[in-house]
């Protein structure tokens, strides 16, 4: 398995707001500068703006400003964010020197060089106090084992880095207390119903150097069996046993953090596939909205119910959410699938019947040619779901999942996947839906989804295993 980890604990949000903090204010300079500067010489001014930020960035970075795991302290923060801006300064100063420009540009440069001093150091506050205002806001849920002293000193050390987690509560190693405290989840033997139940995106285990190694691994390989990434905080010394091709190190604090996942973890990677998701999804509702209202007039029309079918299904770690559709089958439709199930040409846990006699007229069209799913753009922009995912399982489905079963879910769910480009419908075996799922997620990369979009625009038009 190669998952891409590189760049897992680079904050890229506090990266974007600095280099739109200095595109802020070259327009605040360059409009006070009309009449003063030529059209024409604006490209010499904005060539020593682009000089300015890529060095400022690239300082920051070197100097680890963008890693989420150090600590925040404000005269530290200060005194990097300064260095990077007087080697900025420094170096666009010099080459003014030696290209020797206009006045004009020389003032404009200056004006910009200590105007954007002023805009970085009230940026390095606000965004500060806004990551405390919103620090769990779609951060990882996380779960801690260990004892609760352990847990509480890793805790204060987390919560000093710009890592945002909410925590769920923790587990504890040994037989659980007559006197259960409020976020005590369970003991150890129960970390697969935990991960079940809190809906679990990560867990931290407090390693000592005394534990017993082999015990651990064992809960490990739950974890990552489960999809569920894993970080190990522990005895330095300890450290190089437990590293494998999935894991990386990293610290906070003092404590040595080594982490094991079979998802990708780049930061930058999932950040451009969200504003894919955004991007793409808002045009999609834009350009097919003609469309929709005349399917939600049609199925209105057609039979008795709402426009919209709205169903409980499972997302990303056992999250739950609504799934909106265009409504396909008769009202009742959920009350009289009992009635159908002998008739299920699906092995496993999901349930499809070709010729079902609950789709309406309407309906039949409308599944046949996936404009159905189109509502399903609204879950995307909420972030229920992506574009290109995993198929999004019902909460009967998962009841049922085994243990390895699980990992399929360890992504957000899709509107289109692997799945639907392989076949779909004609696909009558669970067990492969399950084997696509996990290579699309063994497998992901920006690349691959852009494939799948493309492949998916073909399958419409062909019409292949829809029904």
């Amino acid at each position: 398995m190669n998952r891409s980890n590189k760049g897992a604990n680079t904050n890229f949000i506090q990266m974007i707001e600095d280099i739109l903090i200095l595109a802020i204010v070259y327009f605040i300079e360059r409009k006070a500068f009309e009449g003063v500067i030529l059209d024409q010489t604006f490209p010499k001014c904005l060539a020593l703006v682009v000089v300015f930020g890529v060095i400022y960035i690239l300082a920051n970075k070197e100097a680890r400003i963008y890693n989420v795991t150090l600590f925040f302290y404000m005269d530290r923060f200060w005194r990097i964010i300064t260095k990077s801006w007087l080697l900025a300064s420094g170096i666009t100063m010099g080459l003014m020197y030696i290209y020797n420009p206009d006045l004009s540009i020389r003032k404009f440069h200056l004006r910009y060089v200590f105007l954007s001093y002023i805009f970085i150091c009230v940026n390095m506050v606000a965004s500060r106090l806004l990551q405390m205002m919103f620090t769990t806001y779609k951060a990882p849920r996380a779960v801690y084992v260990g004892s609760f002293q352990e847990y509480e000193k890793f805790n204060y050390f987390l919560n000093k880095t710009s890592m945002r987690v909410e925590e769920v509560g923790y587990i504890i190693d040994k037989e659980m207390p007559e006197h259960k405290s409020f976020n005590v989840l369970g003991t150890l033997q129960d970390l697969e119903q935990v991960l079940r139940q809190y809906e679990v995106d990560q867990i931290y285990f407090v390693q000592h150097n005394d534990d017993n190694i082999a015990q651990i691994q064992e809960y490990i390989d739950i974890c990552l069996e489960m999809g569920i990434t894993v970080k190990v905080i522990m005895d330095v010394s300890y450290s190089h046993r437990m590293l494998r091709s999935d894991s990386f190190v990293s610290s906070v604090g003092t404590y040595p953090l080594i982490t094991y996942h079979t998802i990708a973890l780049n930061s930058y990677e999932q950040f451009v596939k969200r504003m894919m998701d955004l991007i793409l999804g808002l045009i999609a509702i834009i350009l097919l909205s003609p469309i929709m209202i005349i399917t939600a007039i049609a199925v209105k029309c057609d039979s008795k119910g709402p426009a919209l079918f709205k169903q409980t299904r499972v997302g990303q770690n056992g999250r739950q959410f609504e799934i909106f559709k265009f409504r396909s089958m008769c009202e009742d439709a959920e009350d009289k699938k009992e009635e159908l199930m002998k008739q299920n040409e699906m092995d496993g846990f999901m349930f499809k019947i070709k010729d079902d006699p609950r789709v309406t007229r309407v309906g039949r069209f409308i599944r046949k040619t996936s404009i159905d799913e189109l509502p399903q753009l609204f879950n995307v922009i909420k972030g229920d779901m992506s574009l290109v995912g995993t198929r999004p399982p019902t909460v009967d489905e998962v009841s049922k999942y085994k243990r390895g079963q699980w990992r399929r879910i360890s992504i957000k769910p899709g509107i289109t996947g692997l799945w639907q480009i392989s076949g779909r419908n004609n696909i009558k075996d669970f067990d492969s839906v399950v084997e696509l799922d996990l290579k699309y997620i063994d497998n992901w990369t920006l690349w691959s989804d852009i494939v799948i979009l493309l492949k998916t625009v073909g399958v419409l038009f062909t019409k292949k295993g829809a029904y």
